[in-house]
């Protein structure tokens, strides 16, 4: 059904008139008429009866008007959908209790009127295939990977450094430490189940490991950080990494520790990537709120890997 023959037919109702409506809508009375006819013919009905007056719909026209209205309507939802500025502000924050999910509540605290469609991805290929696609406006990363640099119409940016924390049980060797150093964890089992072969975090953890000797375990099923907390705290040989922004929440009767890590301080590199050729301007309010709470990158006395891009 032609859109603008139902525009045309909601108009002549609406004023009455043949010659009223094409003023209204800045066409001929000619280009009035051959739209009506055209609808008439479609629908196989006679919608308007010609009166001195000029034009009344028949009581076909009457039933099919507030339809008609109705999707006028649609059409004007659908195309603010996808109108630059009109639809949400798409994001990928990984996952809800790490640190992108932080930033993005902060953004939404300081802009509220900004709307925002907040989603979880895996890995940064899916990511970054879902910018280009346009199904996401911008994406929270760790880049970029050994050999697999980003595409050239993907930009990047890091926004936080986040320094890493020793988790423990209340029986674990170093539970009383108030801060351990990266060469007091050499020897001690860190189990990290979440590390997935062949995503962002799995390369930031392989380097880590490499740099300094630490030994990380993968192994078993991850049922999730409640699971992996009830771990620990029950078991005084294992410990794990978390991170100081990632929230995490657990029994009392657990007793676990965050211990800060130092000399150096490993800490996690968040990037924000987009389309250098997208045109949201949410996504030019989000890039300056987090370019103004930005820490300092590149601290004295922190380490991330040497493949993160420095900026």
């Amino acid at each position: 059904m032609d859109l603008e023959a139902v525009r045309t037919f909601v108009a002549v109702a609406e004023a009455g008139q043949f010659q009223k409506a094409a003023a209204d809508l800045s066409i001929t009375q000619q280009a009035v008429s051959k739209r009506m006819a055209a609808l008439e013919r479609d629908l196989g009905v006679r919608l308007f009866t010609r009166t001195p007056r000029g034009a009344e719909p028949t009581i076909d026209g009457q039933a099919f008007l507030p339809h008609a209205r109705e999707l006028l309507r649609v059409e004007e939802r659908a195309v603010a959908s996808v109108r630059t500025g009109r639809r949400p502000l798409r994001v990928d924050v990984i996952a809800s209790r790490v640190a992108p999910s932080g930033l993005m509540r902060a953004f939404h605290h300081a802009h509220p009127e900004i709307d925002l469609d907040v989603v979880m991805l895996f890995d940064v290929e899916t990511a970054v295939a879902a910018i280009r696609s346009g199904a996401i406006d911008a994406s929270f990363r760790a880049v970029a990977m050994p050999g697999r640099p980003l595409p050239e119409d993907i930009e990047s940016v890091r926004v936080l450094d986040e320094p890493h924390q020793f988790l423990t049980g209340p029986a674990h060797a170093l539970a009383r430490a108030r801060s351990v150093t990266v060469a007091q964890l050499a020897g001690h089992r860190i189990w990290m189940p979440g590390i997935v072969p062949g995503t962002e975090w799995a390369a930031y953890y392989d380097a880590l490991v490499a740099e300094f000797g630490l030994t990380i375990e993968a192994t078993g099923p991850n049922f999730g950080s409640d699971a992996l907390l009830d771990t620990v705290a029950d078991t005084p040989t294992l410990a794990t990494f978390t991170t100081a922004q990632t929230r995490l929440v657990w029994p009392a009767g657990h007793g676990l520790r965050r211990i800060p890590v130092t000399d150096p301080t490993p800490v996690y590199p968040h990037a924000l990537l987009w389309h250098r050729d997208n045109p949201h301007p949410a996504l030019a309010t989000l890039r300056a709120h987090l370019a103004a709470t930005a820490a300092d990158h590149n601290a004295a006395g922190t380490w991330r890997p040497g493949w993160v891009i420095p900026r």
